[in-house]
C-alpha cells in the first residue's frame, strides 16, 4: 500500500528521511473514535499534524507513514493524496516490523539520515528536530530524552514495593530517533533474520548491534498520546495555546422573478403600489427569498427550495417574511447571532428610495437586529437584459452571522 507517489523520482535533494509509525490501534487510548493517530485535536488529525511538521523542516525530503493495513481511507481522510513527498505504506504486527518496512520503502531514496518517530507524538517542534538530526553521526544515532524525574519503585512478585530505583542516571527516551539511514536500515534487517522482534524502540536495536548512540535533550512538550485522557489534554493545551479568532461566516443568496399583471410589488416585506407584480408561488418577494437563502448559507441549511418547496400548496401566496423569520430562528438553535444583513435589489422600476426606511424597519423586526446593522439599496440594471427590459427584478443579500468558537484550522 503506497499514497499518491510510489511511482515519483527520488528527491534530488532529500538528505534526510523521516519513518513515522502509525500503525497501531491504539487500544489503551481507546477506540470509539478510531486509533488515536485519526481522532482530531484542534481541529486536525494527529496524524496530519505530525506529517506536517516534519514536512516544514529544510533539511528532510521524504516521509514514510506505516500504517495499518486497513486504515487506507482513514490516513487519506486525515491527510490526503496531494503531499507529494509522504508515501504511505501498510506496516507490520509490530512496531518493530513497521520501522523495517518504512525504511525499506526509503531505500530507492537513498537518505543520509533517518527519523524514526511515533505518530503519538504530535507536540514534536523544530528545535527537537533540529538537535536530532544535528547529533547523527557516520557511525552513531541521536535519541531525545529526558532525566527522569520520579522516585521509581520496582515491585516485587507479591505486588508490593520491592525496591526503590535509582534515578541517577535514567532517561525517558522520546521520539524522533535519528540514524544513519544505511546503518539502521541493515540493523533492522539483521534483527529480523535472526528473528528478534522485542525491542520496543530503534535505540534498543543499535545498542544491541553496539552501534553509539547519543543523548540530545528531549522537550517535555513532547508528549505521547497513550490514554484517553491524553488525548483530552492535547485538546486542552491546543485551545489554551491559539489565538483565538471568533467564528464569522458569511452567506449569500440570489433571487429573481418575472413580473406578471397586478397592482403591487413586494419589496423586502413592504408592499409597494407598480401597474405590475411579481411571479411566484408565494407573495415573490426577491429580496426576502435572497435573504433567506443566505442565512441557510451561513449554517450549512440548504436553500429557500430545501425547507419551502413549490410544489407543496401550504406556501401558495404565503408572506416570504415566514420564510425569513424561520432562517433565522435556524440559526439562532445552531449558536448563531445574525450581525449584519446586505440586501440589493436590482430593478428598473418601481423606485425603492421612497421606501428603504420602511423595508429597514420590517427587516429589523425579522431578524431581531437593530437598523443599522441591515442595508438595503437598489440599482439599475442600465436597460441591459431581463431586468433593463423591465420584465422582472432581481436581487442579492449577504448575511453576516457569528457562531460561538472559534474559526477551526
Amino acid at each position: 500500500m503506497t499514497g499518491a507517489t510510489e511511482n515519483q523520482a527520488p528527491d534530488p535533494g532529500g538528505k534526510v528521511a523521516v519513518v513515522i509509525v502509525a500503525a497501531g490501534r491504539g487500544a489503551r487510548a481507546g477506540q470509539a473514535d478510531g486509533p488515536k493517530q485519526y481522532q482530531r485535536i484542534g481541529g486536525r488529525a494527529v496524524i496530519a499534524r505530525v506529517i506536517d511538521i516534519f514536512l516544514a523542516h529544510p533539511l528532510i525530503g521524504r516521509v514514510v507513514v506505516a500504517i495499518h493495513a486497513e486504515d487506507r481511507e482513514l490516513f487519506q481522510q486525515a491527510v490526503g493524496t496531494d503531499a507529494d513527498r509522504v508515501t504511505a505504506i501498510a506496516g507490520g504486527a509490530t512496531r518493530q516490523d513497521s520501522v523495517r518496512l518504512g525504511l525499506q520503502a526509503l531505500r530507492s531514496y537513498a537518505p543520509d539520515k533517518v527519523l524514526i518517530h511515533d505518530a503519538a507524538r504530535p507536540f514534536v517542534d523544530m528545535d527537537l528536530i533540529d538537535r536530532t538530526i544535528a547529533a547523527i553521526g557516520e557511525r552513531e544515532g541521536a535519541l531525545p530524552a529526558l532525566p527522569v524525574a520520579d522516585t521509581l519503585k520496582r515491585e516485587s512478585a507479591t505486588g508490593m514495593v520491592g525496591e526503590t530505583v535509582p534515578r541517577s542516571g535514567l532517561h525517558a527516551a522520546q521520539t524522533p530517533q535519528g540514524f544513519p539511514f544505511l546503518a539502521i536500515m541493515t540493523m533492522h534487517e539483521q534483527a529480523y533474520d535472526s528473528g528478534k522482534s522485542d525491542f520496543t524502540d530503534d535505540a534498543s536495536i543499535a545498542e544491541w548491534m553496539q552501534m553509539p548512540v547519543k543523548l540530545v535533550p528531549g522537550s517535555p512538550d513532547n508528549v505521547k498520546l497513550t490514554w484517553a485522557r491524553d488525548i483530552a489534554m492535547a485538546h486542552q493545551r491546543l485551545s489554551s495555546e491559539r489565538t483565538h479568532f471568533p467564528d464569522i461566516r458569511t452567506g449569500n443568496g440570489y433571487d429573481v422573478h418575472a413580473f406578471e399583471p397586478g397592482d403591487h410589488v413586494t419589496l423586502c416585506g413592504v408592499a409597494i403600489p407598480h401597474d405590475r407584480k411579481l411571479s411566484g408561488h408565494s407573495d415573490a418577494d426577491v429580496g426576502l427569498h435572497a435573504l433567506t437563502d443566505a442565512l441557510l448559507a451561513t449554517c450549512g441549511a440548504g436553500d429557500i427550495g430545501t425547507h419551502f418547496p413549490p410544489s407543496d400548496p401550504q406556501w401558495k401566496g404565503a408572506a416570504s417574511r415566514i420564510f425569513v423569520e424561520h432562517a433565522a430562528r435556524l440559526v439562532r438553535e445552531r449558536g448563531g447571532r445574525i450581525a449584519n444583513a446586505d440586501i440589493t435589489l436590482i430593478c428598473e422600476a418601481p423606485r425603492v428610495g421612497p421606501h428603504r426606511e420602511a423595508m429597514t424597519s420590517v427587516l429589523s423586526q425579522m431578524l431581531g437586529i437593530s437598523a443599522d446593522r441591515i442595508s438595503v439599496k437598489a440599482t439599475t440594471n442600465e436597460k441591459l437584459g431581463f431586468v433593463g427590459r423591465e420584465e422582472g427584478i432581481a436581487a442579492i443579500a449577504t448575511a453576516s452571522v457569528v457562531f460561538p468558537g472559534e474559526v477551526p484550522e
